[in-house]
């Protein structure tokens, strides 16, 4: 039996990350890989196959779309990395900690963003930080 969203939300504290609920993140991050690659191929092959166009308005449009469609692809291959290293987090039982606290990350953030590496405090530090610098 696979344990639902709901139930994670529901789940005491002292159920945090038992072999259940990884499993339903494991489940969770091998679809979102899959689903990845598979947009991943499909930008891939739109792309190198661009429609014929002799309008200069067509033109300018598909180029648009083409440059928003590469950045997509962009985001989407640097994902593949952060799903394998959740995924290996999950393998070794160090999933939905905080790398650098140590601290729970919690179920609602993960089910969010399943591969967060690091709890909201330290990564809205960290977000704090960048900014700061950036200026």
């Amino acid at each position: 039996m696979t344990i639902t969203k709901e139930q994670l939300l529901n789940a005491p504290e002292s159920e945090y990350m038992n072999d259940e609920q990884l499993a339903f993140f494991k489940g969770l991050l091998e679809e979102l890989k899959i689903q990845t690659l598979q947009d991943i191929d499909a930008g891939r092959n739109e792309l190198s196959h661009p429609p014929e166009m002799n309008d200069e308005v067509d033109r300018a449009a598909y180029e648009e779309e083409s440059s928003i469609r590469l950045r997509t692809l962009d985001r989407d291959r640097k994902l593949i990395p952060k799903i394998d290293a959740a995924l290996k987090r999950i393998a070794n039982k160090e999933y939905g900690y905080c790398l650098e606290s140590g601290e729970p990350i919690g179920i609602p953030r993960l089910l969010t963003r399943p591969t967060a590496e690091f709890c909201i405090e330290i990564k809205t530090l960290a977000e704090m930080k960048d900014r700061n610098y950036s200026k």
